[in-house]
């Protein structure tokens, strides 16, 4: 047992774990939050701003209640208004390429949770758990691959005094400390996530006797694609089977992490996701969903999918030598044949002062 705290304790402080998953955490969540406030840049005005239906006088009334925050409330002006508007753009964009990643999610947190305590009564499932990603994602080091903080080049640091080394060694253990612990909270969130779901789902009556997706594919709300969705509600055993095995993956999905089931589970939770973007009309829920199952793969993984991308990358037939092609000079010019001699020791001779 002591040697099993001792081998988690190092895991936990000798060095960062996961950091290429924290900087696909980093780059899908940048670029989901960037996509959705551009698609939402016609509409923003009635959704955060001045003219919403839900003003910022009552957003400050439900904040004395609930205790919530938004630097969106603090001015009812409209130049305030498109400001903040613009700097939250600009921050997802910058978060996502991982330009000063520390200081940069912090705000990105800000923007995040000012635009969600805003219009509280037009969010989601997916926007909370947007909300907490943003702020997990605080204490992580998700800037140090992927990103242009990772490219920048640093100069090697002098062994300093003491006091310095000692200083870096603490700066670097509690970096270590709060990206593990980071990470390790936001695995357990998408865990605690899934195993609700599925237990809530167990109660339910409608998926015990597998008609939940029919009522699903006949909400109106939620059917961006009626000819389709009606296509899917022809088959009924397909879409209780389909329903049984949803509850079966969330309901499991905490206790296959540790082997090699998880891969194939993830692959299938991918699908359901991406299912649930097309049918329902939900398409940041599921890619919120989607980056956050990201957390599970291992460093391996990503850095061999790097490595196919770069090879991919490269101009067919580069690192090879290719013979020349007629009609362009050699790569060596043609050397000359050594000068003959009319007698053998002469020539042996003239050699040997040659090599010599």
């Amino acid at each position: 047992m002591l040697d099993r705290m001792g081998t988690l304790l190092a895991l936990l402080i000798e060095r960062p774990v996961s950091l290429y998953a924290a900087a696909v955490l980093r780059i899908g969540y940048g670029l989901l939050y960037l996509v959705f406030l551009l698609r939402e840049f016609p509409h923003r005005d009635e959704i955060w701003g001045p003219g919403a239906p839900w003003t910022p006088a009552l957003a400050r009334q439900l904040f004395d209640q609930t205790g919530w925050f938004s630097i969106l409330t603090l001015s009812d002006s409209r130049t305030y208004f498109e400001a903040c508007y613009a700097s939250a753009v600009v921050t997802s964009a910058l978060f996502m390429l991982g330009w000063r990643t520390r200081a940069v999610s912090v705000l990105f947190a800000i923007a995040v949770a000012s635009f969600h305590a805003r219009a509280i009564f037009m969010t989601d499932g997916g926007d909370s758990l947007f909300l907490l990603m943003a702020v997990y994602l605080v204490f992580t080091a998700c800037g140090r691959r992927w990103s242009l903080d990772a490219r920048k080049k640093t100069s090697p640091a002098g062994d300093g005094s003491r006091h310095r080394r000692r200083l870096r060694e603490f700066r670097d253990t509690a970096s270590s400390v709060l990206h593990n612990c980071g990470m390790f909270v936001i695995a357990a969130q998408v865990c605690f996530l899934y195993g609700c779901a599925g237990l809530y789902k167990v109660q339910g009556g409608s998926w015990g006797n597998g008609t939940a997706l029919h009522y699903v594919l006949n909400l109106d709300l939620f059917r961006p694609w009626p000819a389709l969705s009606l296509l899917l509600d022809e088959h009924p055993v397909g879409l209780a089977i389909a329903g049984y095995l949803t509850v079966l993956l969330q309901v499991a999905f905490p206790f296959v992490l540790f082997g090699r089931l998880k891969y194939p589970v993830l692959i299938m939770l991918v699908s359901l996701h991406l299912s649930i973007a097309v049918l329902l009309g939900l398409p940041i829920f599921s890619g919120v969903m989607v980056v956050a199952d990201a957390v599970f793969l291992p460093d391996r993984f990503y850095r061999s999918v790097g490595r196919l991308c770069s090879r991919s990358s490269r101009p067919p037939g580069s690192g090879k030598t290719r013979a020349p092609v007629r009609g362009e000079p050699p790569l060596l010019p043609e050397q000359a044949p050594p000068p003959t001699l009319p007698h053998g020791g002469a020539s042996s001779g003239c050699l040997a002062s040659q090599s010599t």
